[in-house]
């Protein structure tokens, strides 16, 4: 602190003669020494610390606030800017403002003017502009707009000194203050000189972002006065009109009705001022468009023309801010666009490039409200720009690049669009849109996208999607067969339905049944090479379940294309998930495969030539993942009751033999379902199986009742007792008593098993297998009786045995 004090000190030594020589007489003297105080302070190298400063000031206060009454201008002159330099630099100004305000208010503040330079009052309100004490900015404020309005004359040469303090205080943390900077340059600009609107239009802009609507109500007001009274305003214009318009979408009806009058006024007064350039459009007025935005306000001819012709200026800066990091720039922006093109109408044709690519890029904002104001502006692009022009540039960007931005952007022109302009190009689209490069894709968003477009085209065309109808049918089947969220499929679902309605269709299957064959024709022989990752076979694996009845009347190409993809030697992959759909047709045969009466035709083909080569064993878990959907799917078509006993006849032999070897499986559920198909096929078959081949089955059932799997061993005893209906009403007992010998043996172990389930399960079985032969199976029972730890299984079979044999004496 001392050595402060003492480079303080040393300095005031150094210009006590120029403070000494402020008492002079000789005006010469004191501007010579107010000068050489400024070089000793202010161009001081090296600059005072803030310390020092301070110290210097309070030193020099006194003597410079004399010189603020010198009788000589230029003396006041020097005397205030040094004040006010120190004012600007030093920590703490607070503590000399007791002895400036008095000599401000003496000079400024009296009925009699004190001071009689207009240039030197100036200076001092300038000075208190920045003064951080709010009052005497409010008060400065209003003195400045008095001064501009009063004076302009003599204002206009010197306004610019104004617009750096003013700009100064337009952020102060008193929304009045803000509101009440904004004003005063508002006269101050208008008044003095306008090249100032360059220096001031980008703080305007950020105070249009200011939370209070005083402030914004503020900004709107002085715009709108500048627009309409602003001397040079034909050169801001194109930094005007964007503030204005922004104005127009406030979230407080009252400046958005304020901006709109405004703006509405500043159109008239444009077309008052430029008559001779309207006198051919209000000579020949056009009738309103009728293709026109609903509930949209058409805006006067002023107005379009003005946006016109500055439209090229607005939009660069316009597209970059809408892509800004700051989220309420680009919802500012976004609502400005709208707006713009509003007023912006048929000429929007001359930027449909620079739109087109703002937009989309805007439309993959993350901001939920950025997306719903471009989307607006999109349908705004359909409406004034036509179909012939707008498609030359969205149809390239597309091609060029397949972005749910670009489709989001399409969707929402196309909702815009006039049916009538439309139609001609409604064939490009279309081809576009089902292009693989554009709808072959997992993206959710680009799907969703895709079916927007295809919802707008609905809407617009109606009927007239009749032209495209295929197309249509295709991409939505695309779209539904490459996504796995729900909410797409629903929406999907929901445009089938809407087609059906608008093309004048009696329900879902009749669309279907115009359009299913044509998409299945359109694969031509692709099937051979498809794999898991083939969108072909999305496509088809989606078509055939949403097609329904119709699957029924294409059983030729349908049982083709499952031929070709369920071959032994194709993709495992491929064989599960044909397998999968083959077992959901099936699984409502009457309503898909059968709907027509002819699937049993293609059955035994199926049987024969897709499931039972699958079932051959092969190594390796895929392998077996492929034999358990292959018997899965030969279970789904016998449960269909599709295949008779006469069509099933040529193909038993086989499927039986390979069943008795897939019960063998290590898969728990390949063996299980296996015996479900066989207990099916005994069922279906009945006696028209041969005597002799039945008997070289039983080893292998009996096998099955030493399964590891109870489930399993339960099924058996199902199989055996349709196995035994399969046996001839006559069969010679004698002449196979041996295998009866051997069949009932083996089942009266198991009666003892120590699961009692299962022993009920066999206690039925040798019940059905006993009425072949009642005194061999009641010989057999008496010769395991002893052996069993519980007999009381035995003792039911024989007092059963005893009944079937009473009551056949009888």
């Amino acid at each position: 602190m001392a050595g402060v004090e003492e480079n303080s000190s040393a300095v005031l030594q150094g210009i006590a003669r120029h403070v000494n020589c402020l008492k002079e007489d000789n005006r010469n003297t004191r501007k010579r020494a107010l000068e050489d105080i400024k070089k000793d302070t202010q161009g001081r190298n090296p600059a005072f610390e803030a310390s020092e400063l301070q110290l210097v000031f309070s030193e020099l206060l006194k003597p410079l606030l004399k010189g603020f009454s010198d009788p000589v201008e230029k003396c006041r002159e020097l005397s205030i800017g040094i004040v006010q330099w120190f004012l600007e630099n030093v920590p703490c100004p607070e503590e000399s403002l007791s002895y400036v305000f008095p000599i401000l208010v003496q000079r400024l503040g009296q009925q009699e003017i004190v001071e009689s330079s207009e240039e030197i009052r100036f200076k001092l309100v300038e000075l208190t502009l920045v003064d951080p004490y709010p009052e005497v900015k409010k008060e400065s404020c209003k003195c400045a707009s008095e001064i501009a309005k009063t004076v302009p004359q003599y204002f206009y040469s010197t306004s610019e000194h104004l617009i750096k303090p003013l700009l100064l205080s337009i952020t102060h943390q008193h929304s009045k203050i803000r509101a009440l900077v904004v004003e005063t340059l508002g006269d101050v600009i208008r008044y003095g000189h306008n090249k100032s609107v360059d220096q001031v239009t980008s703080h305007f802009a950020q105070r249009l972002f200011d939370q209070v609507p005083m402030v914004r109500k503020a900004v709107t007001q002085v715009v709108g006065m500048w627009l309409l009274d602003l001397p040079d305003r034909y050169s801001f214009h194109h930094l005007l009109v964007p503030l204005l318009l922004t104005s127009i979408t406030d979230d407080q009806p009252e400046i958005c009705e304020l901006a709109d009058s405004l703006w509405h006024d500043v159109g008239i007064k444009y077309e008052q001022e430029n008559e001779d350039d309207f006198k051919d459009k209000q000579d020949f007025v056009a009738p309103p468009p009728s293709h026109y935005p609903p509930h949209v306000e058409r805006p006067n001819i002023g107005c379009r023309v003005l946006v016109n012709r500055h439209a090229s200026k607005i939009l660069p800066g316009l597209m970059r801010d809408i892509c800004d990091w700051v989220v309420e720039t680009r919802i500012k922006s976004a609502k400005l666009l709208y707006t713009l093109l509003i007023n912006l109408e048929e000429y929007t044709t001359q930027h449909i490039e620079i739109l087109i690519s703002g937009m989309s890029k805007a439309s993959l904002d993350e901001e939920k409200r950025v997306v719903e104001e471009v989307n607006k502006s999109a349908e705004l692009v359909g409406y004034f720009v036509r179909p012939d022009m707008w498609c030359k540039v969205m149809l390239k960007t597309l091609r060029m690049n397949q972005s749910y931005g670009n489709l989001f952007i399409m969707a929402g022109i196309l909702r815009g669009s006039l049916a009538s302009e439309l139609l001609p190009y409604l064939e490009d689209i279309s081809t576009l849109l089902t292009s693989p490069e554009v709808c072959h894709t997992a993206q959710v968003e680009v799907l969703t996208q895709l079916l927007a477009c295809v919802e707008a085209l609905v809407k617009v065309m109606q009927s007239e999607t009749a032209v495209i109808s295929q197309k249509l049918f295709d991409l939505i089947i695309t779209v539904m067969a490459l996504t796995n969220d729900g909410t797409v499929r629903d929406k999907a679902t929901k445009l089938i339905q809407d087609i059906t309605v608008a093309q004048g269709l009696g329900c879902k299957d009749e669309f279907f049944r115009q359009h299913t064959h044509p998409l299945l024709q359109s694969f031509g022989d692709s099937y051979i090479a498809w794999t898991n990752h083939s969108p072909e076979r999305h496509i088809f694996n989606t078509l055939l379940i949403e097609a329904g009845p119709v699957v029924g009347e294409l059983l030729e190409e349908i049982v083709a294309i499952f031929k070709s993809c369920l071959k032994p030697e194709k993709d495992p992959e491929v064989r599960l998930k044909s397998f999968a759909l083959l077992s959901q047709l099936m699984m409502n045969a009457a309503d898909t495969l059968n709907s027509q009466q002819r699937f049993e035709e293609f059955a035994v083909v199926i049987v024969k030539d897709v499931v039972l080569p699958n079932c051959v064993w092969q190594a390796g878990r895929t392998a077996a993942a492929v034999r358990t959907a292959a018997v899965s799917c030969l279970w789904a078509l016998l449960q269909s009751s599709v295949l008779t006993s006469d069509k099933l006849e040529p193909v038993a032999e086989e499927l039986i033999t390979q069943m008795i070897t897939t019960m063998d499986d290590d898969n728990k559920s390949t063996r299980l379902i296996s015996c479900r198909v066989l207990t099916r096929t005994f069922d279906t078959m009945g006696n028209a199986l041969d005597q002799d081949r039945l008997h070289n089955l039983y080893p292998e059932l009996l096998k099955r009742l030493d399964d590891s799997s109870d489930e399993i061993r339960m099924m058996v005893t199902r199989t055996f007792l349709a196995y035994f209906d399969c046996f001839q009403n006559k069969y010679d007992v004698g002449l196979y008593r041996a295998h009866l010998e051997a069949l009932y043996k083996g089942l009266l172990v198991h009666l003892d098993d120590p699961e009692e389930k299962i022993q009920e399960g066999v206690l039925e079985v040798l019940k059905k297998a006993g009425q072949l032969h009642p005194n061999l199976l009641l010989q057999e029972v008496e010769n395991v009786k002893h052996k069993h730890r519980d007999p009381k299984f035995c003792n039911r079979l024989i007092q059963h045995m005893q009944a079937v044999l009473a009551a056949g004496s009888n």
